[in-house]
């Protein structure tokens, strides 16, 4: 009788449902259906096999790395290679979520056509399942002529990281009427250009409610408040490995910065005391 409990076990087992991936489609039926969705950035395959295996519905492989993994101030000098590299390492860690690959600066603001060029070899050579462009209406052309390729967009408004130098500060955007009512259109238009979702990037709450309650594609939040249909964070800012970036919207869900300093220390001192290794380390 074991035996065969253990047969049919082994048999459910075998016959198990295969892991849904998650689609661009079943991040709009997560808006749809009120369930919130969960993002991070990852730049290399180790860190997005955790955060797949956590169960995250959406990884970016963001120009961030010029500041994470480059240690540039600014994402300005990331290339279209350096995006194609992390993305193939990232998406070799995943099997479950949406991987979304930035276009970096200069990659998509030439010509739709260009744009379109180097978006297919984002998901050709890199194996990536979606781009995001910052920009509103300057980059509508460029998202109807990916969209209509078969090329899922992801939009970004607000804060626009490339645009540091138009703008000449990271202070919150949408303040005044004028701006929020040119994001108001440029969310709009974003979603009729073929956008399935847009990232709002440090606007006031009011306004990415009203954005969020405006389109019927998700609205992903860095420093937009609580009211959009997902939240996303870098995710070295989110477990504390980086201690010099603590804006308001960052919550730090642990300290490793601490903790990996202090097993560095241990193994020096390890090391120096010649404690490491002993004999049961030793072949």
């Amino acid at each position: 009788m074991e035996n065969q409990e253990q047969h049919i076990d082994a048999d459910r087992h075998t016959h198990s449902a295969p892991m849904r991936r998650v689609t661009t489609r079943r991040l709009q039926d997560m808006k749809k259906q009120g369930k919130r969705i969960s993002c991070l950035t990852a730049y290399d395959a180790l860190i997005a096999r955790i955060l797949d295996e956590a169960g995250i519905d959406l990884i970016l492989v963001g120009d961030s790395l010029g500041n994470i993994v480059q240690g540039h101030e600014t994402t300005i000098p990331v290339t279209l290679d350096d995006i194609i590299y992390h993305t193939k390492a990232v998406v070799r860690g995943v099997q479950r979520a949406l991987v979304v690959a930035d276009m970096p600066f200069m990659s998509y603001q030439v010509s739709p056509e260009e744009a379109f060029r180097n978006a297919g070899r984002l998901m050709k050579e890199a194996g990536a399942s979606a781009v995001k462009v910052e920009g509103g209406h300057r980059v509508c052309e460029a998202v109807r002529r990916m969209t209509e390729a078969g090329i899922p967009v992801m939009a970004h408004l607000g804060l626009t990281p490339q645009s540091i130098n138009q703008f000449g500060s990271y202070r919150a955007r949408g303040q005044n009427a004028e701006e929020a009512e040119e994001m108001m259109r440029d969310a709009k238009e974003l979603e009729q250009a073929g956008a399935f979702a847009v990232v709002l990037e440090k606007i006031p709450m009011e306004l990415a409610l009203k954005i969020t309650e405006s389109i019927s594609i998700p609205t992903i939040g860095i420093g937009a408040g609580p009211h959009c249909d997902g939240q996303i964070l870098v995710y070295s800012d989110m477990i504390g490995l980086t201690i010099d970036f603590s804006p308001r919207f960052v919550r730090r869900y642990d300290s490793l910065h601490e903790r990996v300093n202090d097993s560095v220390s241990r193994y020096i001192q390890d090391i120096q005391s010649g404690n490491f290794p002993d004999e049961s380390e030793s072949y």
